[in-house]
């Protein structure tokens, strides 16, 4: 272990695995450890037997569950815009030939005590029960207005320029209700709260433009995909990325202790009395904690089921968004279902999950809303974890720690994380100008 790398990487979750690949690619001298002997940090993928020794404290699961082995529950449990960053990363380093992805069934949002699919496009919002008559034809012209929006275009900005108007603005223009505006702003553009409605609209127009770009791509239910055998597949694809382009790999390190030299700088990293030197390191929180800070908390429900969530049109898998002002919170609910279509549980089996940013400690009662559109239920387990960011200053300790996982069912806020700490480890910007097409040889629609 005594020789000097560019980066040394603490930890391997899905974020730490992404930079590992994507820096190994750029040709710099990587080391990954772990102190877990698994893959996958906060972002692995549990057996029946796994899940009941880390919430039940036992090795014996029911028997009528089905066999462990068939079981693959993900501890960040998220699914992946079919056009979003993930999926241009996954194809920029090629990463998509280890693995294989099927579409996601069904996309559904929450209004005042009953679920309903999601409207993306004009087409879609001319029939959806979502909305009144005079309001279809209202969200009709808006979706018009997105749909055709392009940025080099001023043609078709109709006078606006979003990076100056607030979405709040763009949205009185055509003057949507409030709910309508609830679920384009939540279950659309994917925001988790409404602080966007008083920030520049070109960000809420180009998610809203995602979601249906990603939606019309495998012409499925949903603009989402997931890979079989769930997300622990993730982490694993990008270390041998990783190990193929001559990243060394090194599990099951206990105390993992980062070094650093009298001005502060890291130096290398100790573990077992041995010591590897290195430039940077890239950690999650857990391997330094003096550099981080608590900013909240996940409350999180596991569910195993033996039938679809009710009024999903039987959907093997699902994403259900339950926005704020619903519920009477100050951030949202995510609602998360996948089953034996995804290889992920024993035939007739499913698998759901309820998240939320934490608002009270009380799991139990602040899931509520959430578990109760799920029907009868086999087991739940309940987890809470706390969230950190960074406070360090990188260029003073040459230590880039990623943030904790959040409570959204999608992936893009996790790679924007991983694509700010690119950039500051190598000082250039990812290019992920790359052809989404290439992807669909290896997703299963």
């Amino acid at each position: 272990m005594d020789e000097e790398y560019d980066v040394i990487v603490l930890g391997t979750g899905l974020k730490e695995c992404i930079l590992s690949g994507l820096l190994s690619v750029d040709g710099l001298k990587v080391l990954h450890m772990d102190r877990n002997d698994y893959y996958g940090g906060e972002s692995s993928s549990l057996n029946l037997t796994q899940l009941w020794k880390r919430f039940r404290g036992s090795d014996t699961p029911q028997e009528n569950l089905g066999a462990s082995r068939e079981y693959n529950v993900d501890m960040i449990p998220k699914f992946i815009l079919a056009n979003g960053t993930l999926v241009q990363t996954l194809i920029h380093t090629d990463v998509t030939k280890y693995l294989n992805f099927k579409a996601v069934d069904g996309s559904f949002v929450y209004k005042k005590g009953k679920i309903y699919k999601v409207p993306a496009t004009d087409v879609e919002a001319l029939k959806s029960p979502l909305m009144g008559l005079f309001e279809k034809r209202r969200a009709r012209k808006f979706f018009i207005y997105v749909q055709d929006y392009d940025e080099k275009d001023p043609k078709s900005h109709e006078g606006l320029d979003l990076s100056k108007v607030t979405a709040r603005e763009i949205i009185s223009k055509y003057g949507l209700e409030d709910d309508t505006i609830d679920f384009i702003g939540h279950a659309l553009a994917l925001h988790n709260d409404d602080d966007y409605l008083d920030q520049p609209a070109i960000d809420f127009v180009k998610r809203i433009k995602l979601y249906a770009e990603s939606l019309a791509r495998f012409q499925g239910g949903s603009p989402y995909i997931y890979p079989l055998y769930g997300l622990g597949e993730l982490p694993q694809a990008f270390a041998r990325l990783s190990a193929v382009y001559g990243g060394t790999y090194m599990l099951n390190k206990p105390e993992c202790k980062v070094e650093f030299d009298s001005s502060g700088k890291a130096t290398g990293v100790t573990s077992a009395g041995e010591t590897a030197k290195c430039k940077k390191v890239v950690c999650d929180p857990s391997y330094l904690s003096d550099k981080v800070k608590k900013v909240g908390k996940v409350n999180r429900a596991v569910c195993i089921m033996s039938h679809p969530i009710p009024d999903t049109n039987d959907a093997h898998s699902v994403q259900i968004i339950l926005p704020q002002k619903q519920l009477g919170r100050k951030s949202d609910m995510y609602l998360f279902c996948c089953s034996y279509a995804h290889n992920v549980a024993p035939k007739g089996k499913y698998i759901a999950f309820v998240s939320a940013e934490a608002e009270t400690d009380n799991p139990e009662e602040e899931l509520k809303p959430g578990i109760e559109l799920l029907g009868p239920i086999d087991e739940i387990f309940y987890h809470s974890y706390d969230t950190y960011v960074p406070t360090n200053k990188q260029e003073e300790d040459n230590c880039f720690i990623s943030g904790t996982y959040d409570a959204t069912t999608h992936f893009e806020s996790t790679v924007a994380d991983v694509l700010e700490m690119y950039t500051k480890i190598t000082g250039k910007t990812l290019d992920l100008s790359v052809d989404l097409s290439a992807a669909s040889a290896t997703a299963e629609t």
